[in-house]
């Protein structure tokens, strides 16, 4: 850098001493006198060189009062001043041209700013209120939601129960059995002789089928219950309705436990050794008589409409007939029966080949005491059917409360009987 401050020094004085010359027009001597001047002027100074870092910008213009001394440098300082002037302005161009451009990101930032805004104040409002329309239907979807909810609570219990009763009849059964209360190993006792077998002289099958009537008891003993606090809470009929075919659905069940029974032990049914003593003194063909039923509860569901007195009075009529005819088909078979046991004579021993076949013959007859059962129990489902279809709701539920306390008194009046104080004789 100091080569080029020499070099541009001498370039200079070189040119200096031209300008005198041609100015001035004076000869050398004249120049040398001049130069000396001017180095006498400006004593204990260098000779003047190129500033090229000036103390003041360069785009400013200098006082007026230096004009004079700056002119004779004025070539070499312009040439000095446009590269720096140029690069300056090159720069400042590109600096407007970057302030002038536009910010996209900046207006998206405002726009997703304006954007959000909206959304943020509609969020603070809450959502809008449903129509009717919309609220009926998540009501009803909510209700049968809780129906559907309830249904299946219900079941699981059903199934749950089941699986308890299930459990509780294996036991029983397993204890009847180690008791010797069924068949097996009972015919040492004289089963050749045609002698009562086992303790209690019931089928496995009776015996299952009095465990089963004996639950039913229960459930049916917790339905009356309900269907009287519903008749005293005087709930309107739709809804009793439901508590009456409930119990009339209860009812059912006992119809189908004694026709499968019936159809390995018909005898079980018609002795009556699943019913209390105080019962089976009423019993009729393994049931009771519907027609003596009706008489019971026709004073018990009073005020009753001539009409309705009416047909109640022709189904006590049509129910007579109809044990009348089923009583004399039974004494008709017991006859039967009574007739081929006696066809031979009855002395002992008996001819063998006769006995055989009057045994065989008196079966048969026997096999259709089943069927008289059968038509007796669809005799007292009928007419308590009948009953219900004569009757309004709430009178059918007094009747079903009439019959169901009618059993009880008699089941009451065994216990009683039997745990009557006793003399001795």
């Amino acid at each position: 850098s100091s080569s080029s401050k020499d070099s541009g020094a001498y370039d200079l004085g070189e040119l200096d001493q031209a300008l005198f010359l041609y100015l001035d027009g004076q000869d050398t001597s004249t120049v040398q006198d001049q130069r000396k001047f001017i180095y006498a002027d400006n004593s204990g100074m260098r000779p003047p060189t190129l500033n090229i870092f000036p103390s003041q910008p360069m785009h400013v213009e200098p006082p007026s009062s230096t004009k004079t001394n700056t002119g004779l440098v004025s070539p070499a300082t312009s040439g000095s001043k446009r590269p720096s002037e140029s690069s300056m302005e090159l720069a400042n161009a590109r600096n407007d041209t970057l302030s002038s451009a536009p910010h996209p990101p900046v207006k998206a930032l405002k726009s997703e700013g304006n954007r959000k805004g909206p959304t943020s104040s509609s969020e603070q409002e809450g959502p809008k209120t449903p129509d009717p329309k919309t609220l009926r239907r998540l009501a009803q979807n909510r209700e049968a939601a809780r129906k559907s909810r309830l249904r299946k609570k219900a079941y699981v219990q059903q199934l749950e129960s089941s699986r308890i009763r299930l459990t509780q009849l294996e036991q029983e059964l397993q204890r009847a059995r180690t008791q010797g209360m069924f068949f097996g190993g009972g015919n040492i006792i004289g089963g050749d002789q045609g002698l009562p077998v086992g303790i209690n002289n019931i089928s496995p099958d009776a015996a299952l089928f009095d465990m089963e009537y004996t639950r039913w008891l229960e459930e049916h003993h917790r339905l009356m219950c309900e269907l009287r606090a519903a008749i005293q809470e005087h709930l309107p009929e739709n809804e009793l309705r439901i508590f009456v075919d409930n119990c009339l659905a209860h009812l059912d069940q006992v119809m189908n436990l004694k026709s499968m029974v019936a159809k390995t032990d018909v005898f079980h049914l018609v002795s009556g050794m699943w019913k209390t003593p105080a019962e089976r003194c009423f019993m009729w063909m393994g049931g009771f008589r519907p027609s003596d039923l009706i008489k019971v509860i026709l004073n018990q569901i009073e005020p009753l409409t001539e009409q309705q007195i009416m047909g109640i009075c022709a189904l006590q009529q049509s129910t007579q007939e109809a044990e009348e005819a089923l009583t004399q088909g039974l004494e008709a078979l017991n006859q039967s029966v009574s007739d081929i046991i006696t066809s031979d004579s009855l002395s002992c021993p008996p001819n063998m080949t006769n006995y055989m076949g009057q045994m065989a013959v008196a079966i048969n007859k026997l096999s259709t005491i089943e069927g008289f059962v059968r038509q007796a129990d669809n005799l007292r489902h009928q007419a308590i059917l009948r009953l219900h279809q004569i009757l309004t709701i709430r009178q059918a539920a007094r009747c079903l409360l009439a019959i169901a306390e009618y059993f009880h008194r008699l089941r009451a009046l065994s216990s009683l009987w039997l745990a009557r104080p006793r003399q001795d004789q």
